[in-house]
């Protein structure tokens, strides 16, 4: 793997300015540990269809309330997710919901160059996060 060549007016190829290549690293890291739950991920899809409550979210993820919830709280947290009151209850919605779809089809293209390898990954695959 190449590193990013940095041009005369101290940019990165990825666009980064060249003195924040450790925090946009660590924003990007950030991001990933945000997104690092499978319910999170599954939330994030659901929310994509359109907005839901909590109840609605447990209707049809079969998650426990307590779950979503605090799954809800985590994405809104990241700014990946807000919030409207409706009555009694808020309805959650993809706050962009384009740069959403784009990240996760961003994944899939990677996950099918790379096969199985990042679940068989020892240490963040499948096996290591039970």
């Amino acid at each position: 793997m190449t590193e990013p060549r940095i041009d005369t007016a101290g940019s990165t190829d990825l666009g980064t300015p060249a003195g924040s290549e450790p925090d946009a690293a660590l924003a990007a890291a950030c991001l990933f540990h945000g997104l690092a739950d499978s319910s999170r991920v599954a939330i994030l899809r659901h929310l994509l269809l359109g907005e839901h409550n909590v109840r609605r979210l447990t209707e049809h993820l079969g998650l426990a309330q307590s779950t979503v919830s605090t799954h809800l709280a985590c994405l809104r947290d990241c700014g990946l997710v807000t919030s409207r009151p409706v009555g009694r209850s808020s309805v959650f919605r993809v706050t962009e919901p384009a740069l959403v779809m784009s990240l996760f089809s961003a994944a899939e293209q990677l996950l099918a160059a790379t096969g199985d390898a990042v679940v068989l990954c020892p240490d963040t695959g499948a096996a290591a996060t039970r």
